[in-house]
């Protein structure tokens, strides 16, 4: 009777139980995403004994601010941020810049010498990241490249730029030669031709490699501790990691420390994410 309703009104039954599975796995894949972060945001805000004693999911009797304040001027945060926030957008500016300009000539160009340099560029994303290491670190110290925010910064251009150029070089197959060429018919310069008519065409995957080198600069912890050890040059993870040592057991602020730091990529990712998704998918489409 039920079935024959539901055929009536043009409904399948497979239909119905195909859309609720989905819906089904797409809540509890959700809530598995989401609470790591709720629980991190909800221990910012307890007390030492609640956190210790209490249900893990419960919310805090009274919300803590002390701890971010504690936490903000333990850790020297300002000084700290605003280092993680010069080196990332430095870098990523540069990456971005360099990426594109030799990703367009590797996509326009079809000689030897272009192709064997996307290879090049190919093969930095196929090594480990961590295997590069000690041949970084024995390059910038033969460099006195150490304990320098602009060495930090080559550092982090360096390790980038293999994404960069292999994913700007998918998206720039998807470009118009036409429009280029029409521009240089106008009579505009190389330069004006990239920064006028191919850059603007390349916001969705310029988005995506912003976001993508940013959250890695940003969270990196190993190469800004091997780089920098000077108190007045380090990084909101390499301080965020003294609030976890062996002597320390105050895992309230270190909490709270762990809301301030990820804030701000946060909102940039929340603010580009809809060209972050167009770049994706053109590049996993057309590319």
């Amino acid at each position: 009777m039920i079935h024959s309703n539901f055929k009536r009104l043009g409904i399948s039954i497979q239909k119905i139980i195909g859309k609720s599975v989905l819906y089904l796995v797409t809540g509890i894949t959700s809530v598995l995403f989401v609470l790591p972060v709720f629980m991190v945001l909800n221990y910012s805000f307890k007390t030492k004994r609640e956190l210790v004693v209490g249900n893990p999911l419960k919310l805090p009797e009274t919300l803590q601010w002390d701890n971010y304040s504690y936490a903000f001027y333990r850790l020297d945060m300002l000084r700290s941020f605003t280092n993680t926030a010069f080196y990332t957008s430095v870098s990523v500016f540069i990456i971005a810049i360099v990426a594109g300009a030799a990703a367009w000539a590797i996509a326009r160009n079809r000689g030897r010498f272009f192709k064997f340099s996307y290879i090049y560029f190919l093969i930095g994303i196929l090594i480990p990241y961590q295997a590069l290491f000690l041949p970084i670190y024995i390059i910038g110290y033969t460099m006195n490249l150490t304990n320098n925010a602009y060495g930090i910064i080559i550092m982090y251009v360096a390790t980038g730029l293999s994404f960069g150029v292999f994913l700007m070089t998918s998206f720039m197959n998807t470009v118009p030669v036409e429009l280029e060429e029409a521009s240089f018919l106008d009579g505009c310069s190389i330069y004006r031709t990239y920064f006028s008519v191919v850059l603007p065409l390349l916001k969705p995957a310029v988005a995506t490699l912003i976001i993508m080198q940013a959250f890695q600069i940003w969270n990196d912890y190993l190469l800004a501790s091997l780089f920098v050890s000077k108190r007045s040059l380090t990084t909101l993870n390499v301080v965020l990691q003294s609030l976890f040592s062996q002597q320390s057991s105050d895992y309230s602020s270190a909490m709270a420390a762990i809301i301030i730091s990820i804030s701000p990529i946060t909102i940039l990712y929340i603010s580009v994410q809809k060209y972050f998704i167009q770049g994706l998918t053109a590049g996993a489409v057309k590319g």
